[in-house]
């Protein structure tokens, strides 16, 4: 029989490195919320029968947001075996008060003291042996990061579980509160003054909506729990929510006085100074740009590109092309098989897997940026921003998430507690480039602008713009309407980047790009090519005769007004929506894989004769902006729980991008000199539109209704 232990904690407390360091995983690490939105499964190294969960981070087992109700869910219902806590040790108090109720649901608790280092680094004493007699559970000092104490912590949950399924394989939640409810009721019998630690227990679980959907007490203690309420807020004056509270928060003080020693710090700590310049009121933003612009900068113009340079000129036009035409030979394969696998395969994907190496700088410095600590800095900065235009600092999060991928990006909406928030954040968090639409930005960088170092970072921006707008936009309509969420958000201790994490995480994302392009971009080149290189009689034709061709034409002229009409832009967009990758994949086989090289102006020739710069960018933007692909259309799809709010997804992302391309086309046109026409009024029309739709007054909420009302009325 297995033995099934969960890890449980707060946000950032170290819960994924322990999971990490207990089965060999590699899950993504990160110093914000919501980067376990859902609960992670793994084997115990050495122990087959031993399965490990990280659980979303949580604060209370009363839960706000859904990544919260996962964990109290699992912990309340799927019942583990035996439960390690994992607690901050640099914020011990504030940890402590989910401790204390994971002691009262009934499940042998272990407490692993996180980030022991940085607490005897900081001067502070923890006194395991008097916490572990104050809260009544197994106590281990560990460092999840540095592998310290991790595996005695697993050792002992197992010999718990073990103890627990011999002594008490019976124990249920409903025993745990019974047992708690009989002490509770001899403390008021007793005219006790104060509440002893088991009241806890109880938390109003019959009188959470939530939590009662999935918990079933017996009658006879309901009405035992609805005694006990009435009676204690007769006794202390107060409604029971808060005397727990208060309650709570005595033991924790009381614990920490007896346990725990902080050094006395008159001085301003390292992280302290850091923060009075990189979040200052003034400075942040703009210290904000400048690294993002050398994130992209090295990404794209010089390290990145370098490496790229070499993969594209060398690796993909002479090594592997030829390699593969001489064995091809070597062979006789037939023409049509030579020509899917070198025009099709080798052009398609390895045009794709060309930008490898920028997208692998990329990761590696974002990396650095999120191991370090700098990352969460930027939520709270922004959430400064986000506020005045209708957005919380927790619709950023998803954000950063989404900078590597689109789906995990629209699943950490689940750290969003207000239902309407959270769905205008999913509507807007494919906005910011992710790592597959990297590869689009390099070619349109380096074919048409080459030497610029201003392309790539106007594309963050320009999704960071899109963001702010739609926020401003939605926000003003009646579905939208409301006070955005509140965040509060722990910053953490600036640090030096573990090498392990840091190239782990760009191990992961890199290996998922590559992954993509061996698998869902080779069968989309597979497609791209059998229809551009044959007709409807199914002959092999010339491209322009191909059935790929007749089906751009038909779509192309929808896209003229952006600047690019051609059928084979109209196509590659389209080709897009499988995965954004594809868009790179396709013009290597439309415009034949040489021309995809960084090479100067005759590789990039073909290119350059179908767009001019102004329409290139355009390109991009719309490609920026517009529906993401499939998967993370699914991503939608699963957190929206409705089509109709996926549809309204794909839809406003789709127009939004349409129309910020006419509009930078038609007026960039129109201050080129190249004249004044039909797209040039629209292009204005619309400009009018969105001034008025920024800046018109928000529709007026009535407070009275509440936010469960509000919901139903929109869904």
């Amino acid at each position: 029989m297995s033995i099934k232990i969960a890890l449980a904690g707060n946000p950032n407390s170290g819960k994924t490195t322990m999971f990490n360091n207990l089965t060999g995983s590699s899950q993504y690490v990160g110093n914000w919320p919501g980067v376990t939105v859902e609960k992670k499964e793994g084997k115990l190294k050495g122990h087959k029968d031993v399965i490990i969960q990280d659980l979303p981070g949580i604060y209370s087992l009363s839960p706000y947001t859904l990544e919260e109700v996962v964990s109290r869910n699992y912990l309340i219902n799927e019942k583990p075996d035996c439960i390690i806590n994992i607690v901050d040790g640099t914020n011990i108090e504030r940890n402590l008060y989910l401790t204390t109720q994971l002691m009262e649901i009934g499940v042998p608790v272990v407490m692993a003291v996180n980030m022991i280092d940085m607490v005897r680094k900081n001067g502070d004493i923890i006194d395991i042996k008097k916490l572990r007699e104050a809260i009544g559970c197994e106590v281990i000092e560990t460092s999840a990061l540095k592998g310290i104490g991790s595996k005695e912590v697993a050792e002992k949950a197992i010999q718990l579980a073990k103890m627990k399924a011999v002594s008490s394989p019976g124990h249920t939640f409903s025993k745990a509160v019974e047992s708690a409810l009989s002490e509770i009721e001899d403390n008021i019998k007793n005219n006790l003054n104060g509440l002893n630690s088991r009241w806890f227990a109880i938390k109003l679980f019959e009188r959470d909506e939530k939590i009662e959907e999935q918990i079933t007490l017996p009658d006879d203690i309901k009405e035992r729990i609805e005694n006990v309420i009435d009676e204690c807020e007769r006794k202390f004056d107060d409604d029971s929510e808060s005397i727990i509270t208060d309650e709570r928060y005595s033991y924790i003080s009381k614990v920490v006085k007896q346990a725990v020693h902080k050094k006395n710090r008159s001085k301003l700590t390292v992280s302290d100074r850091i923060d009075k310049i990189v979040t200052n009121r003034i400075l942040a933003l703009p210290i904000f740009a400048v690294v993002m612009f050398l994130v992209y900068y090295l990404s794209i113009s010089t390290i990145g590109a370098w490496m790229t340079d070499w993969v594209n000129d060398v690796l993909f036009t002479d090594i592997v092309p030829n390699a593969v035409e001489g064995f091809l030979t070597a062979i006789g394969t037939a023409h049509w098989l030579n020509s899917l696998i070198l025009d099709g395969i080798v052009a398609g994907v390895g045009a794709v897997l060309g930008f490898v190496p920028q997208m692998m700088v990329l990761f590696l410095c974002l990396a650095l940026l999120e191991d370090c600590g700098y990352m969460a800095r930027i939520a709270f900065i922004m959430d400064r921003l986000f506020r005045k235009f209708g957005l919380s600092g927790k619709s950023f999060i998803p954000i950063l998430v989404g900078t590597g991928c689109g789906v995990p990006g629209i699943m950490a909406s689940r750290t969003i507690e207000n239902e309407l928030d959270r769905r205008m954040t999913i509507m807007v968090t494919t906005f910011i480039p992710c790592g597959a639409k990297l590869p689009i930005i390099a070619l349109i960088a380096g074919a048409l602008f080459p030497g610029s170092t201003w392309v790539a970072p106007s594309a963050y921006f320009l999704g960071i713009a899109a963001i702010i707008v739609s926020g401003i936009i939605l926000k003003k309509t009646r579905v939208f309407a409301g006070d955005p969420a509140p965040f509060v958000m722990e910053l953490p201790v600036y640090h030096v980047p573990g090498a392990k994490g840091v190239l782990i995480h760009t191990w992961e994302r890199s290996k998922a790009f590559v992954k993509k392009a061996g698998t869902v971009i080779l069968l989309a080149t597979i497609g791209v090519w059998l229809l551009s290189s044959f007709s409807w009689t199914f002959k092999m034709v010339d491209i322009e005769q191909s059935i790929l061709a007749s089906i751009g034409n038909v779509i192309a002229p929808l896209f003229a007004p952006l600047g690019w009409g051609d059928w084979k832009a109209a196509v590659a967009s389209i080709t897009g929506l499988i995965a954004k990758e594809n868009v790179v994949g396709t013009f290597g086989i439309l415009y034949g894989f040489a021309e995809v090289a960084e090479d100067g102006a005759q590789v990039w020739g073909s290119l350059q004769a179908a767009f001019t710069p102004l329409s290139a960018y355009t390109f991009l933007i719309f490609n920026l902006l517009c529906a993401p692909c499939f998967a993370a259309i699914g991503a939608v799809r699963n957190e929206m729980a409705s089509a109709k709010w996926t549809w309204a997804t794909i839809g406003y992302q789709t127009i939004f991008a349409y129309i910020i391309a006419l509009i930078v086309y038609q007026l960039g046109s129109l201050f080129a000199g190249r004249g004044f026409g039909i797209g040039t009024v629209v292009a204005i029309a619309l400009v009018c539109v969105l001034i008025y739709l920024l800046f018109r007054k928000p529709v007026k909420v009535n407070n009275k209704v509440s936010d469960s009302k509000k919901q139903e009325a929109v869904v």
